[in-house]
């Protein structure tokens, strides 16, 4: 390698912080791999997370007025062609100026023109796809990227069979199944250890689905005292759940609109009952929970149901359409928690799926096309 050459290098995605993040990992890796001989640059989309998340992060980012095709009719719609070459032009001007040695796409909607304009200036570029269901833009681009890192199998259905390498998605943080005592993590929420542990997670934002979930089965819950819950409500539905459960009994039951330790919540669980986003699949891998999946439906081509399907084809996890996860989720969990025999059977089916150096494998790819 030469030593004394700093490599330059543009990390495109968001939208989302299941865009954001890995890259951020990869970001972190690249680091520790080169030290100060690389320069990195994020490019994100103006008005979305990325722009306040990356810098407040350390990271240099740049803004393209890029913006995503809404579901139903509307002005921005007719304004989109207009935006994407605005776009094109000003990520070509971004490269150019930035003097970037190669371009790492994340998805999002950046990352799409980011990638065009690579590709057609010669800077070789890489893909990083989370999902397991591959999107129309990626597929596009991924006949002229060098690399596609992916974190299933069976992925040749979409890119170039012969550039396929396996990764998992870079997560950033330590994920281990043994990294926090259980006793302690029971403690924290007080639980018992004598009865078993149910994880309902949706995201900071919380899941309306769960809610009501939780809503229809809570009392029976209370009433039975065979299980435990770790009920996150999310911040946007906190109130709502207040008032509902404002005068019923909640013994057993550990409710709160953030888990500000996720750690002790994932070693307290003998079960998840989750989303199936893609970094949100590969936490649970690492930490070799067992999982009930309820995918989102209102997701892009349905990528959150084709996850989860990919993890239950190999015994991995159980899922159970959100249209039917009010009437029947908790009761399926309830189910589930009780059987040993089948939470072994998960727990060591979804192990084997884990890659805990995601994002080294990536930074080691990036750096390859490098030229070294």
């Amino acid at each position: 390698m030469n030593r004394q050459k700093t490599y330059k290098l543009i990390l495109s995605g968001g939208g989302t912080g299941g865009h954001i993040y890995p890259a951020v990992a990869t970001a972190e890796a690249l680091k520790r791999a080169l030290g100060d001989r690389v320069e990195l640059l994020f490019v994100g989309a103006e008005g979305k997370m990325e722009m306040e998340k990356i810098p407040a992060l350390g990271y240099r980012i740049e803004g393209l007025p890029v913006a995503g095709l809404q579901r139903r009719l509307t002005l921005d719609n007719l304004a989109l062609p207009v935006k994407v070459v605005r776009s094109v032009r000003r990520a070509r001007r971004v490269i150019r100026e930035f003097g970037a040695d190669c371009v790492v796409g994340f998805g999002g909607y950046a990352s799409a023109p980011v990638l065009w304009a690579a590709q057609r200036m010669g800077i070789p570029t890489v893909i990083q796809e989370q999902n397991s269901y591959a999107g129309v833009t990626n597929k596009i681009l991924s006949r002229r990227a060098k690399r596609i890192c992916v974190a299933y199998h069976g992925m040749e259905r979409f890119f170039p069979a012969d550039r396929i390498v396996m990764t998992g998605n870079p997560l950033r943080g330590s994920f281990s199944p043994d990294a926090v005592d259980r006793a302690a993590a029971l403690e924290y929420f007080g639980f018992v250890a004598e009865k078993p542990v149910i994880l309902v997670v949706g995201g900071s934002l919380g899941t309306r689905t769960f809610n009501e979930m939780m809503k229809a089965g809570v009392d029976e819950i209370v009433r039975r005292g065979e299980v435990q819950v770790i009920w996150q409500t999310g911040k946007y539905y906190s109130a709502e759940m207040d008032a509902f459960m404002e005068g019923r009994s909640s013994e057993g039951v550990w409710r709160g609109a953030f888990i500000e330790r996720m750690d002790y919540a994932y070693a307290a669980a003998d079960l998840v009952v989750s989303r199936s986003g893609a970094c949100t699949v590969s936490e649970l891998c690492l930490m070799g929970k067992p999982t009930l999946f309820v995918p989102s439906p209102n997701v892009a081509e349905d990528h959150q149901t084709m996850n989860a399907r990919a993890l239950a084809d190999r015994g991995a996890a159980e899922m159970i359409r959100d249209a039917e996860a009010v009437a029947r989720g908790l009761n399926r969990a309830q189910e589930l928690v009780k059987d040993k025999n089948r939470l072994n059977e998960l727990k060591n089916n979804i192990l084997q799926l884990a890659i805990a150096d995601s994002a080294d494998r990536v930074a080691r790819y990036v750096i390859n096309e490098l030229g070294e």
